[in-house]
């Protein structure tokens, strides 16, 4: 199947909107915190929980969509979660008790499980150069979705009826997501875009077999990953959940020196998802550790800057907000790279399973990061929650990316001479044919 490369970037555009429209509905709850509480009455602890909720379903689903994403047509996938995030959306914007509004928006984790599939949807559209690169735009869309989410839940939700208002916008923009993806977006030959492919128009459809996705076990370096997200995403749940809550309870911000404060630094975040990952292919290219080596970067510092800015005295708003800045900048820089890493290792027809599993691992934590934070925030304060468990998170992220150092080269190889001798057996049996 040849894809021009406008096509390419129309697919692009597609996920980055629903990206941007799903982590907008996502993670808005977080700038929510206050008015969602006063609603329900609830407690830090409460609020945990409803945190905790939808991470732990996605964690749950994660295997079976990443099964599912190898073995049928991620694009007509991702259209269906499209579906149900518009639809448990709406469901949380109607319920009227705790308990209700606990089980509705722990089933909007449902569709965040499908993630992988679209990742290895794009790696078949673009070769490895630029994986990083690509998937650095789409997470850009992240933190802007972070950024509207904040502006819809605190100037346009009070004018329009409050939070429930929001929810009924967000889950109808993902019903609209889910007829455009469904009609509009391609499936693509698993392998295509691998570098040994270039030229060859029809290549042999490859499958998912158990065999296949075994294998990713077997690799050092995905172990080191799995390490490292099982650790590193405790960081970002912490923060979406108690960040908006820690400047104005403990920090003394009103809403609009919360927006203030938070909008750049939530556009600087966006930038180092492009950065990062930009840094990360042309380190890449030269050595193919690359990707490893921008990644420890970015968790060291990105730590750094954290404790410094919470450190920093509450009447010094300006250096509180630089060190915030700069926070920002590296703390993405590991993600666009992790994700073009385990493409970098496994095998295309088993690429949403080994990028499920890590979610999997990751998540198996981090469900439970938002209840541990609540707990230390309630016995202490939500500054000392978020400091303990982001700075002994990212500090565990740099150790484990120093061991995947000194695996990843061999088996980066591995993976490219797979690939080779697939190529020339396409390109034999399609010569054969011929004749």
């Amino acid at each position: 199947m040849k894809t021009s490369r406008s096509y390419s970037i129309y697919v692009i555009v597609i996920f980055f909107l629903f990206m941007l429209l799903h982590q907008t509905d996502r993670l808005m709850i977080g700038s929510m915190q206050t008015s969602i509480s006063e609603t329900f009455n609830l407690d830090d602890r409460q609020w945990g929980y409803i945190n905790s909720g939808a991470l732990i379903i996605a964690t749950l689903l994660y295997p079976i969509w990443g099964y599912l994403s190898d073995r049928l047509s991620r694009a007509k996938l991702l259209a269906l979660a499209s579906a149900i995030w518009g639809a448990t959306t709406w469901l949380s914007a109607i319920v009227k008790t705790y308990p209700q509004f606990l089980v509705t928006r722990a089933s909007t984790g449902i569709d965040d499980s499908s993630y992988p599939g679209m990742y290895s949807l794009v790696a078949d559209y673009f070769t490895p150069r630029v994986r990083g690169k690509v998937y650095g735009l789409m997470q850009f869309a992240q933190p802007i979705g972070y950024l509207v989410g904040m502006i819809l839940a605190l100037m346009v939700a009070p004018m329009i009826g409050g939070w429930r208002s929001v929810f009924y916008i967000t889950g109808s923009l993902g019903l609209v997501i889910a007829v455009v993806i469904f009609f509009s977006v391609k499936e693509m030959p698993r392998g295509k875009a691998e570098p040994e492919f270039e030229g060859i128009q029809e290549i042999t459809q490859v499958r998912f077999s158990w065999k296949a996705a075994r294998e990713i076990f077997k690799k050092k370096t995905m172990w080191f990953v799995f390490l490292q997200g099982f650790a590193g995403v405790f960081p970002w749940n912490v923060i979406t959940a108690f960040f908006f809550g820690y400047l104005e309870v403990e920090r003394g911000y009103d809403t609009n020196a919360v927006l203030m404060t938070m909008a750049p630094v939530i556009i600087i975040l966006a930038g180092g998802y492009i950065l990062g990952g930009t840094l990360g292919d042309w380190l890449f290219k030269r050595n193919t550790k690359g990707r490893v080596i921008i990644s420890s970067v970015g968790v060291i510092l990105g730590a750094l800057f954290l404790l410094l800015a919470l450190l920093t005295p509450i009447e010094d708003r300006t250096t509180f907000f630089i060190y915030m800045c700069l926070t920002a900048l590296f703390m993405p820089f590991s993600s666009p790279n992790v994700i073009a890493t385990v493409f970098d290792v496994t095998l295309p027809e088993v690429r949403s399973t080994a990028q499920s599993v890590e979610y999997f691992i990751e998540n198996s934590g981090a469900a439970l990061a938002p209840t541990l934070a609540g707990i230390i925030a309630y016995a202490t304060s939500k500054q000392t929650a978020i400091l303990t468990v982001c700075i002994t998170a990212w500090i565990l992220c740099f150790f484990f990316y120093l061991g995947a150092l000194f695996v990843i080269s061999p088996e980066v190889k591995a993976l490219r001479d797979e690939m080779q001798a697939r190529a020339d057996a396409n390109r034999l049996a399609t010569t054969g044919s011929s004749d």
